[in-house]
């Protein structure tokens, strides 16, 4: 049985050159980078050229910009919650969007039982901030705005820049979770006028297990981890060495070669969308089509009449990984929130599976993908009473009603 992994977007695999590059720091190079004696030195050393090669992913004006966490979340984390603390007395009302990240949300709603207050801005039927509804958003007491640089769920680009001068027009932090866009698409934190941004290197062939906050010098910041002074003294705890190693040289390779994947992945994104669209009526692509403002490596799509869940188990079935959306909230039976924000009705939000491709995958793994996937449709759809309705014409398509709206 072929094996096509597309769950890109949720983990990609370690590359060589990272592998090789975390290695001795496992049982050679072993020091804590804290210590003064040799081993520490070499470790701190070690540091020290990871986190000048994540400046330069990211075009940052100093290494010292970059503060390690243990990963995306937690990064996410010390942005919102940090910059409320540190900011409470210019104000407690954060603007962010209805379609971001857990990390981001279970946030705001953690400061929220604090007295905190917060406007979450729609977003259209495609899932895109208005930088406009932003701007009237904001009040005298906004301490924060927090946005994603590329939506997880549905894979729409935000106009990060245009939302970062009303940002900055203000005179308030701007903060950008760029968890789904790192590696994927090129990000200057100087030009797109962010205060703090995060990521973490598993979503571009880097390890698991740490995670980048990007903080300008002029940013207030509280610590929220307490203890040491590691990471001069934004995140107390002795480092992941091996992964902080693995993540510089991940990024260094993916500032070489993002582009490359990243054109890779869009001819492959174009082909499989294609091709599941003539082999499956009543199939529905949620967020922008394929093109400049969808990240590459994203897919999600509603097929009509079937659900997630037995989408995602019978392609492992059969040797394909895709994704339910979200990941981060599989475990609850609620309907993504991303998908509910940009109105998709119910039935076809829990249709919906997320197909992420990646710089390994092949046109054959496409082919492959687009031939099963039709026949696993037909197969969940010969099982539904709905499909039975749908072909004697006693109940309408919503996919069907969707693409007739303007």
């Amino acid at each position: 049985m072929r094996q096509v992994y597309l769950d890109h977007q949720s983990a990609t695999p370690v590359l060589p050159e990272v592998l090789e590059a975390m290695r001795p720091f496992f049982a050679e190079t072993f020091g804590n980078p804290s210590s003064l004696h040799q081993q520490g030195v070499r470790a701190r050393e070690a540091m020290a050229t990871a986190r000048a090669q994540i400046a330069a992913f990211i075009r940052a004006e100093s290494p010292d910009d970059i503060i390690f966490t243990s990963d995306g979340t937690e990064s996410a984390n010390l942005a919102v919650m940090g910059t409320a603390y540190a900011n409470q007395r210019r104000g407690n009302h954060i603007v962010l969007s209805q379609t971001e990240h857990p990390a981001v949300i279970h946030s705001v709603e953690f400061l929220e039982k604090q007295g905190l207050t917060s406007t979450r801005v729609k977003v259209d039927r495609q899932g895109f901030i208005d930088p406009s509804d932003v701007r009237a958003a904001i009040t005298d007491k906004t301490a924060l705005v927090a946005v994603h640089l590329v939506n997880h769920d549905i894979g729409t680009i935000e106009p990060i820049r245009e939302i970062g001068e009303v940002a900055a027009r203000e005179g308030i932090a701007f903060f950008v979770d760029a968890e789904a866009g790192a590696g994927w698409l090129p990000i200057d934190v100087q030009e797109l006028g962010t205060s703090l941004l995060s990521f973490s290197p598993h979503r571009f062939y880097g390890p698991k297990g740490v995670g980048v906050l990007y903080r300008n010098r002029r940013a207030r910041l509280s610590s929220l981890l307490h203890g040491g002074a590691q990471e001069n003294g934004w995140r107390a705890g002795v480092e992941n060495v091996p992964a902080i190693v693995g993540a510089g040289v991940a990024a260094e390779i993916a500032l070489r070669e993002g582009a490359r994947w990243s054109a890779h992945c869009q001819g492959l994104q174009e082909r499989l969308w294609k091709g599941l669209q003539s082999q499956i009526p009543c199939i529905q692509l949620n967020g922008p089509g394929p093109g400049s403002n969808r990240v590459a490596n994203n897919l999600n799509i509603s097929t009509e009449f079937t659900d997630g869940e037995s989408q995602v188990l019978l392609c492992d079935m059969q040797g394909i990984a895709v994704a339910g959306p979200t990941n981060c909230a599989s475990k609850s039976l609620k309907i993504s929130h991303v998908l509910s924000a940009i109105g998709l009705p119910h039935a076809l939000a829990q249709s919906a599976i997320i197909m992420s491709p990646g710089k390994h995958n092949t046109l054959e793994d496409i082919d492959y993908v687009i031939e099963t996937f039709a026949k696993i449709a037909g197969k969940l759809r010969r099982m539904s009473p709905t499909w039975d309705e749908f072909e004697k014409g006693t109940v309408a398509s919503a996919v069907r009603t969707l693409e007739q709206k303007p």
